[in-house]
């Protein structure tokens, strides 16, 4: 399970070093893809292929929010390499999507990481609007 956070700097090239604790699981290659709240997500390559597992069984044929949610993950998505010094390059279209210019932050939230712009990770986890509390209790029926 993937957790913490973790301060890293994009260099001239795009790439950004993997911390540490998130190699072993994340694995030499994984897949990065767009987010949603303005970040990216990256998948281990066998936590992608249970997403994409899932994507199959939606009625994709008769659901056009099916068909723009497929549409909005795998348009994106593209497959990532470590390099001998554990970083990996954030293609530019990514680093668009989200944002990404010099100071990033990656997450661990369960079974994926998020990759932010420092900014905008800042913003949006000091947000006083985002109440623990008021999440669990809207969250009640999910049996968390």
């Amino acid at each position: 399970m993937f957790i913490g956070e973790y301060e890293h700097t994009l260099d001239s090239k795009g790439r950004v070093i993997m911390p540490a604790k998130l190699r072993e699981e994340m694995g030499e290659k994984f897949i990065i893809t767009k987010g949603q709240e303005g970040c990216l997500f990256a998948y281990s390559l066998a936590e992608w292929k249970n997403f994409e597992e899932k994507l199959k069984t939606l009625p994709s044929y008769t659901n056009k929010n099916v068909r723009d949610f497929i549409r909005y993950f795998l348009s994106g998505a593209t497959e990532c390499e470590l390099d001998k010094q554990g970083r990996f390059l954030i293609p530019m279209n990514l680093r668009s999507h989200a944002i990404l210019e010099k100071e990033v932050v990656i997450i661990g939230v369960g079974t994926k990481i998020e990759i932010w712009d420092k900014v905008t990770w800042q913003r949006y986890s000091n947000n006083d609007s985002i109440s623990a509390d008021e999440i669990a209790e809207n969250l009640s029926n999910l049996s968390i």
